[in-house]
This record gives C-alpha cells, structure tokens and sequence, in this order.
C-alpha cells in the first residue's frame, strides 16, 4: 500500500484498505507510528474500523484520546453506538456533545434515532421528535425519513403514517420505511394499498420495496398477486437479484408452490444463507430429505447454516416418526455452537420434544439452558406439558417460574388458563386472573377469551359472563365462542342460542367451533328440531362443512332424545367414513334406551375402529346386562380378558381449598374415605326419600 502521508484523504482510504483485511491492531500500529494519529480523518477511520469489528472499547479509547473532536467525529462515535444498539450510550454521548457546543446535523439525529427503533424505546424517540421540530430539521429528507423507520419498527404505524404523509418530497427510502412496517405489523392490505400508490407517484420500485411486498404475498398465501411482482421483477431486472430472488423464493415457498421457488432458485447466478433458507423452508414440511440435501449443498458452497436454517427442519420433526432425525439435528447445533444462549433454537426444540411426547426428553434440554431463561422458554415449556395432558405439573412450572422472578406474558396467561380450565381448579384460574389484573395486561381477545373459557369450565358461569362483558375491545369471533360453549358445557341451552344470536346481530360470522357450541346446547336440552335447524344452517347458508365433532354432536341429539333410527340413518349419509366417536354415541344412546341389537351393529363398527378400547366392550356389555342378555355380556367379559383389554377405572376430583382431591373407582385409599362414605350415603337416602331440595334449601 503506497500513500501520500501528506494527504489526510489518502490517509483514510489507506485504513479503510488495510481495515478490510481485518488486521485492525495492526493498522493503529501503523498509524501512530507514522503519527497520523492525531488526524481527524484518520482517527474517525479508527474508531469507524473498530466499531465494524464490534471492538468498541477500542474505538471509545481512540475517540476519548482526540483533544479536539469535530461533529464529523461525534457523529461517527455515535453512529458506531447505534448501530450496535447501545442505547444509553447513544444518549450519553449526545448529551456529552450538546455540553460541549456542538450543534448536530441530520445525521447526528439519523444515528440516534436508529437506535429508539425498538417499542420499549420508542418513547425516546418521541422525545428527540420534539428537538428536531424545535430545530427546525422537519423538512430535511434524512431526517423525515429516520423518523418513519423508527415509528415503524416499533410498531405505531399512527405515528409513521403521519409523519409520511407530512413530507412534501419522497424517496424509495422513504416508501420503503413505511411499506416495510406495515408488512412487519401484518397489515398486508395496507402495504398492497402504499406500493400502488407508490407505482402511481412514478416510484420505480427496488429489491427492497419488491422483497418487502412479496413477503406479504407469501404471509397471506396471495399467489396470484405474488405472481404479478414476479413478472414485475422480470421487467424490473431483479428476478434474480439477490435480494429480490431469495423475497420471490420464499413467497412461493410459502404459498406452497416448490416447483416455482426451485426455478427462481436455479436461476439465482449467487446464492446466500437467506436464499437457502426460504427454499429449505418451502421443502421441510414435503421434501424433508431434499431439505437436508440442500443443507449439505450449502456446506460445499462454503456458507453457515443459520438458527432458521435448522428450525425450518427442527418444526416439521415432530411425532414418533421424525423425532429421531430432529434429535441428530439437535446434535449438529449443539456441535456447531448454534444452541448456546439462542432462545429462537431452544423454543423450536422444546416444542418438537414436547410434540413428540418426550417430555423428559424436554425437561432435560431445558435444564441445559442458563439460569436466566426468558419468559418465551418458561411459557413454551409449560404450554408442552399442558397439551399433554399434565396440567398439574404446567402449574407448578408456572409457580417456578414466578419464583425465579420472570414475568409472564399474555402468551403464558393464555396457556396457565387453559390448565387451570383442564384440571377445573377455579382457584388457580382465579389467582391468575389477579394477577393479570395487577400487573396492568389489556384484556385483549385471546387472554380473556382464555379466562371465560376457565372460569365456564370450572363451573363459575357468572364469573366467565362478568369477564364478557368487561372486554372492552371488540369480541372477535374466540371470544363469541368461548361464552357460547361455555353456556353449552353447564346446561345454559337458551343462554348459548340468546348468545348465538347476538353474536349475528354483532356481524362475527360464526365458524366450526361456534356451531359445535350450539349444537351440544340443543342436544343437552333435547332441541332436536332447532338442531337440525342449525345443522342445516352451518352447512346450506354458511357453507361450513361438518367436522368428525359435529357429525358426533348430531348422533348424541337424535339418539339422546330417542330418534335411534334417525340417528343410524343420519351416520349412513355422512359422505366421510364415520369415526368412532359418532359410533360411540350411537352405542351410548343405544344402552340407554335398550336398542340391542342397534347397539351391536354399532358396537361391532367401534371395536372395528378401536380394537384396544375398553370402553367399546364396557358399553356392549352394559348394553346386554340391562337387556337381561346375561350370557352375551359374560362372554364379551371373557373376550375382554382373553385380548388382555382392560378398563381402566373412572376418577374424578375436586379442589377444596387448595388441594385437590382425586377418587378412582373402587379406591379406599384417600385419608377421609370412610366419612366420604357416610356422606355419600347420608344424601343417597336423602334423595330416595325426595327431601333432596329439601336439603339442599
């Protein structure tokens, strides 16, 4: 490298050359023993060469030992703060730059307002808005726009709407910063709405405004749109951009068009860990071997699979089937240092562990990550061990969890309710809604959605009605739902349909859910007719096409009430293959009403469908004892035990004060079993005399 050490600018371009080669202790070396130290220009190289290194010290020490710092200086301090999101440092060195005289330019204001583009400092930003307007910077273009990337990508898209449409001159970074925002806060139709406009300002749209648009065509699963940019790209010259090309091939990923985005891919003359990624994805859930083989064709080009490279194969690894390979991936990322403090990683394994009911196997994965695991691991955690049946154990997780001091989410709320609702302990669900309450969380649609569902299943149906109607925001058709079912599971049939009916006059289409609601409130009231009704409206005037439940929840209505022959010529028009739930219905109802030889006919297609289910042969069983078929019901006994099928014994539990009490079927073993028994039989003989209402006023 040969320079005039005359010439200051020489003198920067001779750093910033060596500072490419990484050798950056070396180039100080070279510069002080030169003395080209005491430059302006080549101590701002310095301290811009250590801050691309993230070797801030260095670069601190560099800008503290400059006498006579000028704004270009200042600026470059701070911009080597901000864009490593040192935020309070940011703040301090424009405080410690205001104290001493120097007055900040518009890139002064852009460094730091990069740096509040975050939510919890965009109050910040706020502030520093108020400088700039007394400054009077409002009109200059830099600024403007900062501004809006910064309303942007904390999310008050308000702010950033106003400040766009306050500027009277616009750049692609300016439509850019705000069509980027929208598609990050999901309003795709907003940011469709802003790239037409931008097209029709005479904008000519670039790789980032056409990957940011067609993220939006892959998170909607807009083919046809996506298609139209394609063309766009082609006439543009950026199909196979970089940038563009890896945006094209991860919408047709998304929209599940592989053969499309492999096309894009071939065409792509350079490929990056990002491209990869969204071709990876697109395979994983059809093509998990091609997925792989993908991964490896990344290694020869020399690139690093990245944290989504691995979760894109990590979250389609799940059951008995593919848990094997997802634990050798877990493997390669624990070998290639990947999983080391990365919660993104972390919560991807511990849900593919928990789908695959390892949860020891969770458990343990868990244990490995530091003490200080973050509100997204606990949640994920307890939320695996709710979807598998052991609320009791998500509960005390939850309690741990506060113990350690982390606050919970509403995503946490959300999965705490849900195994309170499973396990009917109101008092868990009550202390959680404290606690909700407390620490200030909005009620918005999924967490009170969650606690009516709670308190609905525990029985406190006026609790869950209170908490309806304190919603504020506007029900959404979760919230509708969980009051609907909730009337429904407690008997509250005219409730449900009064509900139902509000729910129309509030303009929330119903969905599967709603009208399964509906329908197990006719059954339990033996509104066989409005069942029907609502059978024929879900399916004729909503379109909605009946679930395996829904089907099931027709069996029980008719069969319920009598209408055994309706309800086995009912199963014979379903055009899918009847489950065994509906079969089960049918039997149940058969039992009750004594219809054995439909029972049979019924019985004989569930034992077809469970050949292992105890609670088919019980039911037959019970079915030809109450026919006075005594030999029949000892032989399908024998039959149970010859398979070695066995029953498993009914339990049922209640919470008094805060233990639960759990009693199975033909077990003495609970420590107040004999005054149970004398309770049992106190209101036994109570309710044989008819002075049960009696007793209970």
């Amino acid at each position: 490298m040969v320079s005039n050490p005359q010439d200051p600018h020489s003198q920067v371009f001779a750093i910033a050359s060596l500072a490419a080669l990484h050798h950056d202790f070396l180039v100080h070396a070279l510069a002080i023993k030169q003395g080209f130290d005491s430059s302006i220009y080549v101590a701002s190289s310095l301290i811009n060469m250590y801050g691309k290194c993230a070797m801030l010290d260095a670069a601190r020490q560099v800008f503290d030992a400059i006498s006579h710092k000028n704004l270009i200086v200042w600026n470059t301090m701070l911009g080597i703060y901000s864009q490593n999101v040192y935020l309070s440092n940011v703040m301090e060195l424009f405080s410690d730059m205001t104290i001493c005289g120097v007055h900040p330019d518009e890139f002064t204001y852009t460094s730091i307002l990069s740096s509040c583009a975050s939510f919890e400092y965009v109050r910040i930003g706020h502030q520093l808005h108020s400088t700039i307007i007394k400054k009077g910077f409002t009109s200059n273009l830099f600024v403007n726009n900062s501004l809006i990337d910064m309303y942007a990508k904390a999310g008050a898209l308000t702010e950033a709407a106003k400040q766009f449409e306050l500027m009277s001159c616009r750049d692609h970074v300016s439509w850019n910063a705000i069509i980027v925002g929208y598609v990050q806060e999901e309003e795709e139709a907003v940011a469709f709405s802003l790239f037409q406009r931008m097209n029709l300002d005479g904008v000519v749209p670039d790789e980032v405004s056409l990957a940011s648009i067609l993220s939006a065509c892959g998170n909607i699963k807009v083919l046809d749109v996506g298609q139209q940019l394609h063309c766009l790209s082609v006439k543009l010259g950026l199909e196979t951009n970089l940038f563009a090309g890896s945006s094209l091939i991860d919408m047709y990923s998304k929209c599940g068009d592989i053969e499309d985005a492999q096309k894009i891919y071939s065409r792509m003359p350079e490929r990056s860990v990002v491209s990869f990624n969204a071709l990876i994805a697109g395979y994983a859930p059809k093509n998990i071997k091609e997925a792989i083989s993908l991964i490896h064709e990344m290694l020869i080009l020399g690139l690093k699979p990245s944290e989504i490279t691995f979760v894109s194969i990590i979250d389609v690894c799940k059951g008995s089937a593919k848990v094997i390979l997802g634990m050798q991936i877990h493997c390669v990322v624990v070998k290639r240092g990947l999983l080391c403090g990365s919660e993104f990683l972390g919560t991807s394994l511990l849900g593919m562990y928990m789908d695959s009911q390892r949860l020891a196997d969770a458990s343990v994965l868990f244990s490995e990550f530091s003490n200080l695991k973050s509100t997204v691991m606990w949640t994920a955690l307890i939320s695996g061990y709710t979807q598998n049946e052991c609320s009791d154990v998500a509960l005390n997780l939850y309690q741990e969890m506060r113990g350690n001091s982390i606050l919970p989410d509403q995503a946490t709320f959300v999965t705490v309710l849900r195994a309170s609702a499973l396990l009917s302990s109101l008092h868990d669900g009550r202390e959680i809604h404290s606690l909700i309450f407390h620490t200030g969380f909005d009620l918005d649609e999924l967490t009170g959605s969650s606690l009516v569902d709670m308190y609905a299943k525990c029985g406190d149906v006026k609790s869950a009605v209170q908490v309806f109607h304190e919603l504020t925001i506007k029900k959404d058709v979760i919230s509708w739902n969980s009051m609907i079912v909730g009337f429904a599971k407690n008997g509250y049939a005219e409730s449900a349909l009064k509900v139902f009916n509000e729910m129309a006059q509030s303009c929330i289409t119903p969905d599967k859910v709603t009208f399964l609601g509906v329908l197990t409130a006719c059954s339990h009231a033996g509104w066989v007719y409005e069942g029907l009704q609502v059978f024929h409206i879900m399916v004729n005037c909503y379109g909605i096409e009946p679930r395996g439940d829904h089907y099931a929840c027709m069996v029980d209505l008719l069969g319920r009430w009598g209408f055994l022959k309706e309800a086995e010529e009912f199963i014979d028009k379903i055009e899918v293959e009847p489950n065994a739930m509906i079969w089960a219905n049918l039997l149940g109802a058969c039992r009750i009403h004594g219809d054995e030889k439909r029972g049979q006919r019924a019985a004989k297609k569930l034992i077809e469908l469970e050949p292992r289910n105890s609670s088919s042969y019980v039911l037959l069983s019970n079915l030809y004892a109450a026919s006075g078929l005594w030999d029949e019901a000892r032989s399908l006994r024998r039959t149970m035990m010859q398979k070695d099928i066995q029953k498993m014994p009914g339990c049922s539990w209640i919470v008094v004060g805060q233990i639960t009490n759990l009693f199975v079927a033909g077990d003495k073993s609970h420590p107040s079993c004999d005054e149970i028994s004398l309770a049992l039989k106190h209101l036994t003989a109570l309710i044989k005399d008819n002075t049960f209402h009696d007793f209970l006023g």
